[in-house]
């Protein structure tokens, strides 16, 4: 784990990023990162968001083109507490966790006080429309450029990519949430960026059925304590035990036992 000065996102000014497993993380915080935004907006310049949760980092670092993936964002942050506490147990500051479910409510704000549009992209069908509809309810003037729930496969498909990024393209929106899940949300928005460079898109995972009210996220405390992903198991046993109990945990407790090991041998005399 190391870090380096990040010189994505000019003409803002440079962050540094921490090496957590194969991913570059931006050491910032959540209201910095929708400064960043906004100030790029005023520019008309565009960018990409991933949330690494350890998930995320865990695909990323057994696949070296899913890593290639990711570096290809403008901004990497921590969406979990174990990549949060590798950085500072390795000796890097990673001031806090910025998860996709809480961008998708400051973004939107964001974009509310700009004057931007939202295009939401993800979630079973009418799940979309409802998470626009709440979002436009909680902030006045917030403009939706539109909505999409893309059939399941669709990727896959001849001409399926395409058709999906097309009505999205048509809207010219100036931020696109898109709740596809780890890759497939990223490779979607990488195929949006060369149709509309100047938009800012946001892998979010669940962020958009989370807004629509299809679940609630865990309580504050629960979340510091980086046990949230209890809580999403609880709501979500039969899809979500495999991965968290035999895939993520594993490799969470590997990546933290690395972490200490690099702190230590980065002591001097050892």
């Amino acid at each position: 784990m190391s870090t380096e000065p990040a010189t994505r996102l000019d003409p803002l000014r440079p962050r540094r990023t921490v090496r957590v497993g194969a991913v570059d993380i931006f050491s910032l915080r959540e209201a910095e990162l929708v400064r960043m935004v906004e100030q790029s907006w005023r520019v008309r310049k565009g960018g990409w968001i991933v949330t690494a949760n350890v998930d995320i980092v865990r695909a990323a670092t057994r696949d070296r083109r899913l890593a290639e993936l990711v570096a290809e964002a403008d901004v990497v942050v921590a969406d979990g507490m174990p990549v949060v506490w590798a950085g500072r147990i390795a000796g890097e500051p990673l001031p806090e966790r910025v998860t996709g479910a809480s961008l998708v409510f400051s973004l939107a704000e964001a974009a509310a006080r700009e004057g931007r549009s939202i295009y939401l992209l993800g979630g079973q069908p009418g799940v979309p429309e409802a998470a626009a509809k709440a979002l436009t309810e909680r902030y006045e003037g917030l403009i939706v450029a539109g909505t999409q729930s893309p059939e399941f496969g669709f990727e896959k498909t001849p001409g399926g990519l395409a058709a999906v990024a097309e009505l999205v393209v048509e809207a010219k929106p100036d931020l696109v949430l898109v709740g596809l899940g780890f890759p497939k949300q990223e490779h979607t928005i990488k195929a949006l960026r060369a149709a509309l460079p100047d938009s800012w898109y946001i892998g979010c995972g669940a962020g958009i059925p989370m807004a629509a009210g299809e679940f609630t996220r865990a309580p504050s405390a629960m979340q510091r304590m980086g046990a949230e992903w209890l809580h999403r198991l609880a709501l979500e046993p039969k899809r979500l035990a495999r991965r968290y109990l035999l895939e993520d945990a594993p490799f969470a407790l590997r990546l933290l036992a690395g972490a200490v090991r690099r702190r230590i041998s980065s002591k001097p005399g050892v």
